[in-house]
């Protein structure tokens, strides 16, 4: 049995002594906190976020029973994330691996034409659901020293029209050309960088899609495996990133949907 315990802990499939950062935790349905709970399992030592005081009612609950330390993080504050990786390192010392899993826009200009979005609302969509990532970067890695992962949180928007999506399509296309470009510019020191495109799931932010039943059935019916993905398949994935058995992987966009970005 001490063999076998040795063996585990020795394996490149876990996160024993990892300290990481999870932005975006909403409620029970969100998938940073599927991240945050899968994280934990596997042994890292966390920093998670939530929006303001008003979510924090519903987060707590879920993270203070596993200790990971909860911060308020408002991106669109000027201050806000500088505040948050201080909290982070101050808590826990280093970084080994950071989830972003942020993304928002103004309804009026989501449920718009992309023609019809307003500057404003684009550039409000652009800096909270894209932007924030490469600022995130830059504070995070240097606190990393022993190299480790960047993950953000795309979807097959960013490579096809899908109805409804809107201008959150160009936004997460952005996003995924800011990984590839993020990997290239910080491999040399060790960080890897890679975007995990899940499947439609019922989110909080997913709620604000126009006809997101439709597009949760149309996925059901061209997905090879006939389903959605669940909310630890999304978080399986991106704690594999975030372990060492992902060390020969950066800039790419993964996907988790049950198949269905493979179908014509």
């Amino acid at each position: 049995m001490a063999d076998l315990q040795n063996n585990v802990s020795a394996s490149p499939f876990n996160l024993q002594g990892k300290k990481g950062l999870i932005l975006g935790v909403a409620n029970d349905h969100s998938i940073a906190w599927g991240c945050a709970r899968a994280a934990h399992l596997l042994g890292a030592e966390l920093v998670a976020t939530c929006l303001n005081e008003k979510a924090r009612t519903y987060v707590e609950p879920l993270t203070k029973p596993l200790g990971i330390h909860l911060v308020n993080c408002d991106v669109e504050n000027p201050q806000a994330l500088s505040e948050l990786v201080d909290a982070a390192i101050g808590h826990l010392g280093r970084l080994d691996f950071v989830i972003h899993s942020i993304a928002w826009a103004p309804l009026e200009d989501l449920h718009a034409k992309v023609v019809d979005t307003s500057s404003a609302g684009f550039s409000r969509a652009m800096e909270v659901s894209c932007h924030s990532f490469a600022t995130l970067a830059k504070l995070c890695v240097p606190h990393m020293n022993q190299g480790g992962s960047l993950i953000t949180m795309s979807y097959l928007g960013a490579n096809e029209v899908v109805p409804h999506y809107g201008l959150m399509g160009p936004v997460k296309a952005a996003l995924e050309s800011l990984v590839r470009y993020m990997a290239m510019e910080l491999g040399p020191q060790g960080v890897r960088v890679h975007a995990v495109s899940p499947g439609p799931i019922r989110t909080r932010a997913a709620s604000g899609i126009e006809s997101f039943e439709t597009l949760i059935e149309e996925n059901i019916r061209r997905s090879p495996l006939g389903r959605l993905v669940t909310l630890d398949e999304i978080a399986h994935l991106a704690s594999f990133l975030c372990t060492d058995a992902s060390s020969g992987m950066t800039g790419q966009t993964i996907y988790v949907d049950a198949g269905s970005h493979a179908m014509a």
